[in-house]
């Protein structure tokens, strides 16, 4: 008999993993899908200096655990998507809080909860592994903070991952769960609010059979749309405060607010003029992300 494909076979076990994921959890919050994750930072990597892009090529290069995952993502690109491969194995739970900040908001009157919020959060993590980069001497442990720092300025960027709705159908502190709780329909297929923006309103390179990411091949022409019209000379941007997380969070709560929900009804299906302001929304973090991740590892590694 004919030997089995590895890295097959490790895609089929991952996939199998995420299936029973899915099924077993009401709310799949995944932040970009791959294929935004892979654009920020190819964005990011052609605006590295020469000693940052050496860095993190060479901490990309250690095989840390899950020695099988982490092998399907050695480059920078397809390093983005490393935190969200985790999601089938248990010893990887306690990054699942550090993936969002949920700000809470409510539209119908519905009190918002005085619960604080999670202090395990996305801004936290993106602090103590950016302190990991700059102070520890565990090359293992950097390798690790390099990986979830590229994939959480991705996701802090995604309006969804820094807001939930409180209303009469979701009075909790959770809320809508970042819109995972909101259904949709799409081209006749059911899915949720937070997901179809994960997917760059069904626009970004998609995932392939067995959650493979999309090949590097679809992601520069995808870079180019994200980045026309939302050129890095932009002041609002502010690429001189790298490390100022609370300001990325604050845009994303403050979108999500006025795009993401906004003309949006439970079952119904997002109209063309909403997912026009969506789309170049959704662009426009993403090419953001990618210059302010730039900016932040080569504040790191000047």
């Amino acid at each position: 008999m004919r030997n089995q494909n590895p890295r097959r076979l490790f895609r089929s076990r991952v996939a199998i993993g995420l299936l029973l994921f899915t099924l077993c959890t009401p709310s799949l919050t995944l932040g970009w899908g791959a294929g935004g994750h892979m654009m920020v930072a190819s964005i990011a990597f052609r605006r590295l200096n020469p000693r940052a892009a050496a860095k993190a090529n060479a901490l990309l290069a250690i095989p840390i655990n899950p020695a099988a995952v982490t092998a399907e993502s050695r480059d920078f690109i397809n390093a983005a998507h490393w935190a969200d491969d985790l999601r089938p194995f248990a010893e990887f739970d306690h990054l699942k809080p550090f993936h969002f900040v949920d700000f809470p908001f409510s539209t119908d009157g519905t009190p918002v909860p005085a619960e604080a919020l999670d202090p395990d959060n996305i801004l936290k993590a993106l602090e103590d592994n950016v302190n990991i980069l700059k102070t520890s001497t565990d090359p293992h442990a950097q390798a690790q903070a390099l990986r979830l720092i590229i994939h959480f300025v991705g996701d802090i960027h995604q309006p969804l991952h820094c807001a939930t709705r409180i209303s009469s159908a979701n009075p909790t502190a959770e809320g809508d769960r970042g819109g995972n709780l909101v259904r949709l329909t799409v081209s006749g297929k059911q899915t949720n609010l937070h997901s179809y923006w994960d997917n760059g309103i069904n626009s970004f390179p998609k995932t392939g059979p067995n959650f493979a990411p999309p090949p590097l091949s679809e992601i520069p022409a995808a870079v180019q749309r994200a980045r026309r019209g939302n050129p890095p000379t932009n002041p609002s941007i502010r690429l001189d405060q790298p490390t100022n997380f609370k300001l990325w969070a604050d845009e994303s709560f403050a979108l999500a607010k006025s795009v993401a929900y906004r003309g949006i009804t439970i079952g119904g299906t997002p109209n063309a003029s909403y997912n026009r302001r969506a789309l170049a929304v959704a662009n426009q973090r993403v090419a953001w992300g990618g210059y302010r991740l730039a900016a932040l590892l080569n504040s790191i590694w000047p």
